[in-house]
């Protein structure tokens, strides 16, 4: 990280051993201590408890919303102002630090937006509204820098969920470049850090839509099958009669789910969270987490289908409608499980996994997807057994090829984002020296960036 900056000229030793060497004319100090000003502030936010959230009012922001040197806005809590003055509750002001004292990275920050509200905090978020010779947006990225965050993460304690304590958290020492340099570091980051946010989104947008593209072609590949990925729309097709199916292949069978997969329900091994706590072995247990012991005949050892059981979570795919398992493995009442005839289990769980699940949900209070509708499923398939398996190697090609792209695109994201907390981390420690840095014009910004 140093080869393209100049060190600074002098270093001494900064007492912090999460710091090592800092620019000899910079100081420390404790963070508790850069709020001693009669207007600022280093205070836990308020303990609300779920029952005095509202649904409008002033509004509640936890450690959610505080991402690694940035505001996130995800959905919106309120407390009444009732519940304000009951509770005495501290606002938080629009230029606010906010630092998480829960969840990782622990020790986050971000700086509070204009929300166009008054706003309150958890308990677990620090208020820190620091004296006027320190500039917040400094802070912040000293406050996601890889050291700090090493540092938090080994004063952290709890058995089922780490937290640092206001107290730790306020005995951590800072260094503190003078103010003017405090600004030209940020100034800095900001605009280097900007830079690569630009290309670490760019990734991101070019993996959804690999993803997207991938999901057509499979999509394409199972209802229509794979002489109209050629011959498009010259290939024949007929109503299929079924309304999510629309048109299919003029040579494709419709029929239920139950004419061509068999149901294994009955093997399914139902274990409470208490009785798989204790049991472990090598084979995968589906339906739950972890894995179990074998235990008489009740473990697989054939390709099947598995289908999601969960209403809820299937209508809104906050998990896979089907997959096909093999190995070893058991399955739990969580899941339906289908054995084709022809082995083909890949297939038939990319045919499934593209069914409008929907109109098959029943249930209000907990909405399940039943053996009965999901056997009396109409789906629609090639007749021939190799053109069936055709059409799974095809699949398997593209989600290999797609897979490559994607892990392409994800290590460099990863490659970007530890460049990124390097230089975080190199500025904020004095390892580099910016003050002579000038910010780019803006045409020569766009050349960076597009490099």
């Amino acid at each position: 990280m140093t080869g393209r900056y100049k060190p600074y000229p002098e270093y001494k030793g900064s007492g912090v051993e999460w710091l090592g060497d800092v620019p000899e004319h910079w100081g420390r100090v404790p963070l508790k201590y850069m709020a001693l000003e009669s207007e600022s502030l280093f205070l836990d936010g308020d303990w609300i408890e779920s029952k005095d959230i509202s649904g409008e009012g002033i509004r509640y922001i936890t450690t959610g919303n505080v991402t690694n040197g940035k505001y996130r806005e995800q959905g919106a809590g309120y407390i009444t102002e009732d519940t304000f003055l009951k509770l005495n509750c501290t606002e938080v002001l629009e230029g606010d630090v906010l630092i998480a004292r829960l969840n990782d990275p622990i020790g986050r920050a971000c700086i509070v937006p204009n929300l166009e509200s008054k706003i309150v905090t958890s308990v677990d978020n620090v208020i820190f509204r620091p004296d006027k010779q320190y500039q917040k947006n400094y802070l912040v990225h000293l406050f996601s820098s890889e050291g700090y965050f090493r540092h938090t993460g080994n004063l952290a304690r709890g058995a089922t969920m780490q937290r640092i304590s206001r107290g730790l958290l306020g005995n951590i020492r800072i260094v503190t470049p003078p103010f003017e340099e405090q600004g030209q570091i940020a100034k800095f980051l900001d605009h280097e850090t900007a830079k690569l946010d630009t290309l670490i989104e760019k990734q991101q947008q070019l993996i959804q839509l690999l993803k997207e593209k991938r999901q057509a072609v499979i999509t394409h590949a199972v209802t229509k099958g794979l002489s109209s990925l050629n011959s498009g729309p010259s290939a024949k097709l007929r109503d299929s009669g079924v309304e999510w199916l629309g048109e299919v292949p003029e040579h494709w069978v419709v029929c239920a789910i139950k004419r061509q997969l068999h149901s294994l329900d009955f093997r399914r091994v139902p274990l409470s969270g208490e009785e798989r706590s204790f049991k472990s072995g090598e084979y995968r247990y589906y339906g739950a987490s972890g894995v179990i012991d074998y235990i008489d005949d009740y473990i697989f050892d054939e390709a099947t289908v598995l289908v999601g059981e969960d209403g809820a979570n299937l209508v809104n795919r906050n998990s896979p409608l089907a997959f096909s398992a093999h190995g070893k493995y058991w399955v739990n009442n969580h899941a339906h499980i289908l054995k084709p005839d022809d082995g083909l289990a890949d297939y038939w769980a990319e045919t499934i996994e593209h069914i409008d699940i929907n109109p098959l949900v029943s249930g209000s209070a907990q909405p399940k997807l039943t053996a009965e509708a999901l056997n009396n499923l109409k789906i629609a398939f090639p007749p021939l057994v190799d053109e069936r398996k055709s059409i799974q190697e095809f699949i398997s090609e593209q989600k290999s090829k797609f897979s490559r792209v994607i892990d392409r695109a994800e290590n460099q994201i990863t490659l970007l984002q530890e460049r990124r907390t390097a230089l975080i981390s190199a500025a904020v420690t004095g390892k580099i020296d910016v003050r002579d840095w000038v910010a780019p014009q803006a045409s020569q910004t766009h050349k960076e960036v597009a490099a």
